[in-house]
């Protein structure tokens, strides 16, 4: 079985898409599935390539035994055919996606939230929030939005 690629996307790849990321690594290597996956994270825009993530991402990560030594990056062309599925927090990284997408581009360019079991479809950014609930809600949306997509995956639907 050849490994899948998956891509989470947000404006500046220092809040949720790291999050998403470390969650949906973390529910792969929990289906005993790491050698099956290939996963990263990456931002529309470039202000904070380099960095690491915000650091009430991090303290939401370390709280729920998260792994993760990422940095920030911006998605480039080559990634568009380099992963199969490209996730988006909310319509706005989706445009900027369907804007930016090639005409070769082959990855399937999927909202995060679609897969959310209880309906919450847009992972909303909380890097303007004073406290870190909208870490945690980021957090759970994750978790549930991931175990969704992979069951779907392990069905075949996706």
């Amino acid at each position: 079985m050849a490994q899948k690629k998956a891509l989470f996307i947000c404006l500046g790849n220092i809040c949720r898409s790291p999050i998403a990321e470390a969650v949906f690594i973390d529910e792969v290597k929990k289906a005993g599935d790491e050698s099956k996956w290939e996963i990263d994270s990456a931002a529309i825009g470039s202000w904070h390539v380099g960095k690491t993530p915000e650091s009430r991402a991090q303290a939401t990560m370390k709280k729920h035994n998260l792994a993760y030594n990422n940095r920030a990056r911006q998605i480039k062309t080559p990634d568009f055919t380099k992963y199969d599925y490209i996730f988006g927090m909310d319509e706005e990284n989706m445009e900027d996606l369907k804007e930016r997408c090639p005409s070769n581009g082959t990855a399937k360019l999927l909202l995060l939230g679609d897969f959310d079991p209880e309906g919450d479809r847009i992972i909303r950014d909380p890097y303007y929030d004073r406290g870190s609930e909208g870490f945690e809600k980021c957090y759970q949306q994750a978790v549930r939005c991931c175990k969704g997509f992979l069951e779907q995956v392990a069905q075949n639907k996706i």
